[in-house]
């Protein structure tokens, strides 16, 4: 029944290793604890089943060891994982004819200071100068920089 118990220690440990190196980047406390987990795992199997059953241990996990981590670090496994979803949003692309300082238009939602708003039919994105507006007043264009719209209300 003590073989469950070095079993257990072993993958825990190398269930922490792998947290380590796939979910927390750099030498954290999932790693070190993994590495003192698979070690105490080791050390009981020499303990109390002697040095040939140790080295079968100690053998299988390090075998162990490169087989889960050569799985997981294969892409094959990546991307069943990963968003393959694209982004085709763009930022705003200011038509300087259409869209100029001191033009007229309304708020479609709340700017905190960002939000929404609509000048001649045209929905983009734009910022208040630093005060909060309510939705559906009017606001003029104040300036046009780095492809941002500043407004103010009317």
């Amino acid at each position: 029944m003590f073989w469950l118990v070095v079993v257990t220690l072993i993958i825990i440990g190398l269930a922490f290793l792998l947290l380590e190196i796939l979910v927390i980047p750099g030498t954290g406390v999932a790693g070190i604890v993994g590495f003192i987990l698979i070690g105490i795992g080791v050390w009981q199997a020499y303990e109390y089943y002697g040095p040939t059953t140790g080295h079968w241990v100690l053998a299988g996990t390090i075998v162990g060891t490169v087989v889960v981590l050569a799985y997981s670090l294969r892409a094959k496994t990546w991307r069943r994982v990963a968003l393959n979803s694209e982004i085709d949003s763009r930022v705003n692309i200011i038509d300087e004819i259409n869209l100029k300082p001191g033009d007229v238009g309304k708020s479609i939602s709340r700017l905190v200071p960002g939000g929404k708003a609509v000048f001649n039919k045209e929905y983009v994105e734009v910022r208040s100068m630093g005060e909060f507006l309510d939705q559906g007043i009017d606001i003029v264009i104040e300036k046009i920089e780095d492809h941002k719209i500043f407004v103010k209300p009317k």
